[in-house]
């Protein structure tokens, strides 16, 4: 599995990314493209605003992609709004 990291080129409301997990992300990607994927994106694409992959963590999957979805702030890993390398995700350890 990898998650991905959609940037926007316009802001839609609030949200500037999306992140989502994929076995084939091309694959992945045209199916927002064409719509039938998540309905964020779907709502760009009526829009028109463009998005494109700003960054990928291969090896990972659901559980890594809800931890990114749960920090509420895609922007910090996100390589086109930081304008250099993006940070690295590193969760909180919680303590039992």
């Amino acid at each position: 599995m990898t998650v991905y990291l959609i940037h926007f080129q316009t802001n839609l409301h609030h949200a500037r990314h999306y992140v989502g997990y994929a076995d084939k992300v091309n694959k992945r990607l045209a199916h927002h493209r064409d719509g039938s994927g998540a309905r964020l994106l779907a709502v760009c694409n009526e829009r028109g605003i463009e998005y494109d992959i700003a960054r990928t963590w291969e090896g990972q999957g659901r559980n890594f992609e809800r931890k990114l979805k749960n920090c509420k702030n895609a922007a910090r890993y996100c390589p086109v709004c930081k304008q250099g390398p993006a940070r690295e995700y590193k969760p909180k350890d919680k303590e039992p």
